[in-house]
């Protein structure tokens, strides 16, 4: 279900978390916050009746709420990425928590309140290749999960379940994320600063424009060149502290690698493009939202709702954007 995306995390004052979600169509997605009594049932483990609250962007199925990203209320947060080709699920082992990869969201945020938690958690954790449905068959994930201390990349591969310190709070697709991170080495010229004036020791050269220490920084859709150009922005990223400030900056980072419609084509002439960015105040439990064709930002703060309740509260996801007129 999950398409090509990008997911990044920001401090300022506060802890921001959130992504992009790169896809050919829209399923419907909605805000969505899960009170702590919410029955959470799974495929291969007990049904879990009391947990932490959470708030994300999720697909309703059946009454379940099938998160692409999440932060619980202790400011936890992760969000799924597509994995194709290298996101392995495996049989059922005695012993393990065995869950689906739909439900490995919900068990961690819904246990843990910190990454160092998860860590601890994903030691008995075993993802098994079990569908939510057969309308909604297996997709190839990878997820990033963050608190405001630590940032972490889960990977299930044909190994095992791997998990990566993330430095750079930045997460792609493909390939798996050592290489991501190794692509960096490719780019140490990079700087926001202005760029050598020398072409050699024999030839100077003309700083005819700003900017041009970051000449080289890919500029393509694909994985591997968002995830250098997100962490590029991200690391560089500065602004103010104040709330405003600061989630207009995470919006503009996701900008620099978000998806114009048009520029991706798949088959039968359908493109891909940037369905929503979301952008989550992981200390104060407010998630925002802009859409591809609405870029006012939404917010939804997560504790203007009874956390103590036992039903799914869902704020229709808003697509149409309106324009102030001034005369």
């Amino acid at each position: 279900m999950i398409g090509i995306c990008t997911a990044v995390t920001y401090q300022s004052e506060s802890h921001y978390f959130g992504r992009n979600l790169d896809y050919e169509c829209s399923y419907g997605e909605s805000v969505t916050v899960t009170p702590r009594n919410f029955p959470f049932i799974f495929k291969k483990m007990e049904r879990v009746h009391s947990h932490y609250a959470m708030i994300g962007m999720a697909h309703i199925s059946g009454g379940y709420p099938l998160y692409y990203d999440a932060t619980n209320e202790k400011g936890l947060s992760m969000a799924g990425l597509n994995f194709p080709d290298n996101a392995v699920y495996h049989p059922m082992v005695e012993g393990k928590k065995n869950l689906a990869p739909y439900e490995l969201m919900v068990w961690l945020l819904g246990n843990c309140a910190t990454v160092e938690e998860v860590k601890t958690e994903l030691k008995d954790v075993n993802v098994v290749k079990i569908s939510f449905s057969e309308e909604l068959p297996l997709t190839p994930l990878h997820w990033m999960i963050a608190d405001k201390k630590e940032v972490i990349t889960v990977e299930t591969t044909k190994d095992g379940l791997q998990v990566y310190s993330n430095p750079v709070g930045v997460l792609t697709n493909n390939p798996p994320f050592p290489e991501q991170m190794f692509s960096l080495n490719q780019y140490p010229y990079l700087t926001n600063r202005e760029a050598n004036d020398k072409f050699c020791e024999q030839i100077p050269v003309s700083q005819y424009s700003r900017g041009l220490g970051g000449l080289g920084l890919p500029g393509d859709l694909s994985s591997q060149s968002r995830f250098v150009r997100g962490a590029f922005c991200k690391l560089y990223a500065v602004s103010e502290k104040e709330e405003l400030a600061s989630v207009h900056q995470f919006f503009h980072i996701l900008g620099s690698v978000e998806q114009q419609r048009g520029c991706v084509c798949l088959d039968k002439g359908v493109y891909e493009l940037t369905i929503y960015s979301s952008c989550c105040n992981t200390d104060l439990g407010i998630y925002y939202y802009t859409g591809y064709e609405n870029r006012q930002i939404t917010a939804v703060d997560m504790h203007r709702v009874n956390l103590d309740g036992e039903h799914l509260v869902s704020y229709p996801f808003r697509k149409q954007g309106q324009i102030h007129w001034q005369n």
